[in-house]
C-alpha cells in the first residue's frame, strides 16, 4: 500500500489562497462595508447596516479553485425587521456597492455579488433581526422577488465547529471534496452541501488518503439510498432538492474516484498512486516519490526499533543491521 498521506498535507496547504491575496481579499471586504455604511447614512438613515462573517472562511474550508481564484460571504444585517422588502434591501446594497470594482454587482437571488475579476469575488447576503441583542431569534434572509426566508448561517458554524476533531481532518477533507468539484466539467454539489455530506459521513483515519476514500464511501451510499442533504440548522432545507446539476453524472464521478482511490491505496509506488489522485483532485495534488514508500517507512521503522531496544550492530562501513557486526549501544538521542 502507498502511504500517499504527506502528499495530502502538502495539498491541503497548496489549496490555501496566497498572503497577498488574501490581504486583497479582506480590504475589499472592508471597503465594502465602509460603503454601504456610508450610502445608508446619507440615503437611508433610517437603517444602520452591520455585517458579520460566514461562509468557508469562518469554517476555515476556503480553497482557492483551479483558476485561482476564491470567493467570500460577507453578511449585511438590519435590526429591526425593515419596512422594505427584502429586494428592495438587495437594490439599495448594490447602488452602495456599484463602483466598487471594474464589473457592475450581480443581483442575485439571495445575495448582491461583487466580482474582482481574475482575483475572486464577494457576496453580500442580506438579512434582518427584529432584535440585536436577541440570540434565540434566528436571522430572515432577503430572496429577490419573494419573502424573507429564515436562515442562520452563524448556528451553521457553531455547529460546524462543535463537531470538527481537534486534528482538523473533517476541515481537510472538505476541502478535498471542493477541490474534486472544482476540477469537474459539469455542475457539482455546492460547497454547503459538500461540507454537510463530509460532516454526516466522515471516516476518521490517521490516513486523509484512506479517510477521503472512506468518506466517499460512505457519501456514495448514502446518496444511492437516498438523495437527500439536509442541512442540520436553521431553515433545515435539503439543499440537493433543487440541485441543477446531473445527479447521475455526480453519483459516477464519485463511483470513479472511489475506484481510483481504492487503487491508489493500494498501489506499491507512491508516483503511480498520486497520479490516481491527481486525476481527481487537480494540478494542485503533487506528485510522489519514484519508490515503494511503504517499503523504505517499514525499513526505517525496523532500523529505530533495533537501535532502541540493543539489537543493532554496526558493519565494517558504520551502516546498521540486525545480524552481523559489532554490538551498536541502545540510546534515545533522536537529535534537534
Amino acid at each position: 500500500m502507498s502511504n500517499c498521506h504527506n502528499l495530502f498535507q502538502t495539498f491541503n496547504s497548496d489549496l490555501n489562497i496566497s498572503k497577498s491575496k488574501k490581504k486583497k481579499l479582506m480590504t475589499s471586504r472592508d471597503n465594502l462595508r465602509d460603503l454601504i455604511r456610508k450610502y445608508f447614512k446619507e440615503n437611508h438613515s433610517e437603517y444602520t447596516p452591520y455585517f458579520a462573517g460566514q461562509g468557508s472562511y469562518s469554517l476555515g474550508t476556503m480553497i482557492r479553485t483551479k483558476d485561482d481564484t476564491c470567493d467570500l460571504d460577507n453578511g449585511v444585517y438590519f435590526f429591526p425587521k425593515p419596512t422594505e422588502t427584502g429586494t428592495t434591501l438587495q437594490k439599495w446594497v448594490k447602488e452602495a456597492v456599484k463602483e466598487a470594482a471594474s464589473t457592475t454587482p450581480e443581483h442575485r437571488k439571495r445575495c448582491v455579488r461583487v466580482n474582482y475579476v481574475a482575483e475572486y469575488h464577494i457576496d453580500l447576503p442580506i438579512y434582518y433581526k427584529t432584535g440585536k441583542d436577541n440570540e434565540e431569534e434566528h436571522p430572515h434572509l432577503a430572496v429577490k422577488k419573494e419573502d424573507w426566508s429564515e436562515s442562520d448561517p452563524r448556528e451553521f458554524n457553531r455547529w460546524f465547529k462543535d463537531i470538527k476533531d481537534d486534528k482538523g481532518q473533517l476541515v481537510r477533507i472538505v476541502r478535498y471534496l471542493k477541490a474534486w468539484g472544482d476540477t469537474r466539467s459539469f455542475k457539482m454539489p455546492s460547497g454547503i452541501t459538500m461540507t454537510v455530506l463530509a460532516a454526516n459521513n466522515i471516516s476518521y483515519n490517521d490516513r486523509d488518503d484512506i479517510s477521503l476514500k472512506e468518506t466517499l464511501d460512505n457519501i456514495q451510499s448514502t446518496l444511492n439510498s437516498s438523495w437527500t442533504c439536509v442541512i442540520p440548522t436553521t431553515p433545515g432545507d435539503d439543499l440537493l432538492a433543487n440541485f441543477k446539476g446531473d445527479k447521475d453524472k455526480f453519483l459516477d464521478a464519485s463511483e470513479k474516484f472511489i475506484d481510483d482511490a481504492t487503487k491508489a491505496i493500494a498501489e506499491a509506488n507512491q508516483l503511480n498512486a498520486s497520479k490516481k489522485w491527481i486525476k481527481h483532485l487537480g494540478s494542485y495534488f503533487p506528485e510522489g516519490e519514484n519508490k515503494d514508500v511503504d517499503k523504505q517507512m517499514k525499513k526505517l521503522f525496523s532500523t529505530a526499533t533495533s537501535v532502541v531496544t540493543g539489537n543493532a550492530k554496526l558493519n565494517s562501513l558504520g551502516h546498521i543491521q540486525s545480524n552481523e557486526g559489532v554490538d551498536h549501544k541502545p540510546h534515545k538521542n533522536y537529535g534537534g
